[in-house]
Parts: structure tokens; sequence; C-alpha cells
């Protein structure tokens, strides 16, 4: 009988996710991939579980009931989390025993967390990924958040030694955010002057997150930017990536995130792909600016990035994830 766990509060919100589902954007299908990718990388050193299922959460109270003795770690926003009694260190790993309760009691850093365990969730698997769609209810948990009495069976559960992230590869997450950004294809649309506020250091100006977001988009509130007088409010919808800052005819920017394939606004800029594990952080009330940086240094940024990660790897002594899941 393989090991249960059962949600006894799912938080706000959660869900199953892995690194996502890729080469399917052409025929409309988006990653759906957590949001914060280093967090979950981290998880898979921890737990030396390559690309298994994940949980993505937001909240406080979110609790979980252990039928088995589980190896566990969470990673994402810091959280005061407890099992049983005991208090937890964020980025460890740890041992569950059999009808422990584990609790996330606060968020005191960040917005998602994510937790994982030493084993393979059962989960679906669609296009080559077990992460949940919740648009065309396909993945994860029956294609849907999770909700309390959810039962997260767990294949392939094993013994391994337990062990931590260093704080040095912690990245931090608290407001204000400085997002660097590459200039989008309809850079050009906005005034020269509304550009310089937008992403020159020494005139940017402070956005403020909205309470609209959720895991398609980021609306942000601010000094809206001004089209020029010429360029047209919207486009023919033209594929978008993750990252891709849009601005509507109010001229206040979205941050798309992984559940668009395409987009109908002007595309002035798109973040750095090393700053987009950022987004997940991003609550409502926070600071965002931009930083403008030419395609260059973007891939320099992502270079140190991916040595942090083959850190992370060397210091758990855990292998790569592979390529995408076969079903």
């Amino acid at each position: 009988m393989t090991p249960a766990i059962t949600v006894r509060n799912p938080a706000i919100f959660s869900l199953i996710v892995d690194l996502g589902r890729t080469g399917f954007g052409a025929v409309g299908v988006p990653s759906s991939s957590a949001l914060d990718r280093y967090a979950c990388q981290a998880l898979y050193c921890l737990l030396d579980c390559a690309n298994a299922p994940l949980l993505e959460v937001i909240g406080p109270k979110f609790a979980l009931q252990f039928d088995a003795d589980v190896i566990c770690a969470i990673t994402g926003a810091r959280v005061m989390a407890f099992l049983d009694d005991a208090p937890l260190r964020p980025w460890t790993s740890f041992r569950a025993k059999k009808g422990s309760l584990l609790l996330v009691k606060e968020v005191t850093e960040g917005f998602r967390y994510y937790i994982g365990f030493a084993g393979k969730v059962k989960a679906e698997a669609v296009m080559g990924s077990y992460t949940t769609n919740l648009e065309c209810r396909f993945g994860g948990l029956n294609g849907t958040p999770l909700k309390s009495g959810d039962i997260l069976h767990l294949e392939e559960s094993r013994e391994i030694e337990t062990n931590l992230i260093p704080l040095n590869l912690i990245p931090s997450m608290n407001s204000p955010h400085i997002l660097r950004v590459m200039e989008g294809p309809e850079a050009d649309s906005f005034t020269a002057d509304s550009c310089r506020h937008f992403w020159e250091k020494g005139y940017h100006e402070l956005f403020t997150v909205s309470t609209n977001l959720n895991r398609t988009g980021i609306r942000l509130d601010g000094t809206p930017l001004v089209f020029k007088p010429e360029a047209p409010k919207s486009i023919v919808s033209e594929g978008i990536v993750p990252g891709t800052i849009q601005i509507p005819g109010d001229g206040l920017p979205i941050i798309m995130l992984n559940e668009r394939t395409i987009g109908g606004y002007a595309r002035v800029a798109v973040i750095a792909r090393a700053d987009q594990d950022r987004l997940a952080h991003l609550k409502a009330n926070d600071l965002v600016c931009f930083e403008r940086i030419i395609v260059e240094e973007g891939e320099r940024l992502w270079r140190d990035k991916q040595k942090r990660i083959t850190q992370l790897q060397s210091l758990t002594g855990s292998t790569p994830p592979p390529g995408p899941i076969q079903e």
C-alpha cells in the first residue's frame, strides 16, 4: 500500500506543479509550470526526485497529515512552519513520522512556497508533465486546485539523508522588486520620456502590485506609459513568452506568467529569464521597478543562475532533472 498524505487545509490556494510542459505553445498549450523554478530545483536537489510533482502554495495555515514516514522539504517563500510542535528551518529537508501534522503557520518573506517529498505524488501526466492546467482542467489532481480532504498518494517513497540549502543560495524575495528587462517588439510604440521613466536608472518609476494577480498575470498600478499618437493600442494577437510585459490601452503594465501563449497588447519589454522566478513572490501592494539591460547581459545573468543551480546539486549530491516526463 502506498503512503498517503491528506490535505487538512489547502491555505488560500494550492495545486500540483512541476517544471512544466514544453513544446506545445504552437497549439496553444502553455507551460503552466511552477512560477519559482529555482525553488523547485532546490526541492529536487534536497529530495533527489528530479521533476517529480510538487505542491505550490499561497497563504498561511496550509496543513498536511502523514499516514506513513516521509522525507519532505519546503522552499520558495520563507515560512514559519511546524511539524507537530517542532519548528522547521526553511529550505531544509526533514522526516515526517506517521501521524505527524505539518502546519505552515505564517509566510514571513515572499508569496508562494513549495513542498515536495522523497518519492512521487501520484498525478495525471499530460503532454509530458504533471503540472496543473486550471483552464483546461488537466494534470495535477483532477486538473483542479487542492482542497481539504484530498489525499496525495506517494509512489516510490524512499529513505534518504536530510539536507539543507545554505543561506547564500536562498534568494531575497522582499519588496521592492527590481526586475531587469530587455526591450520588447513594440517598445517604440511609447514616447521616449515614458520609456525613460519606465526602465532607465535614475528615472524609473515605482509601480505597485495590484490585487488583480494570479498565475496568468500580474497587473501593476502607477504612472501609465504613454503611447505615441500614431501607435495602435492593441496589436494582432501574437506569441508571447513568460515574463512579457504587455501594455493595454490604459497604459498600465501587465506581467504575463505561465498560462498564456498569445497576447494582443503592445509588448514593451520582456523580463530577463534570470529574474522571472522573482515573479512568484510579487504580492498585492509590493513595489516593482524595471531596469533595462541588453540581451548579452541577460544571457550572462542566466549563466550565473545556472551556476547556482549546479552549486545546489553539488552540495546535495543530487542529479540534474531529465528532459520532459514521458507519459
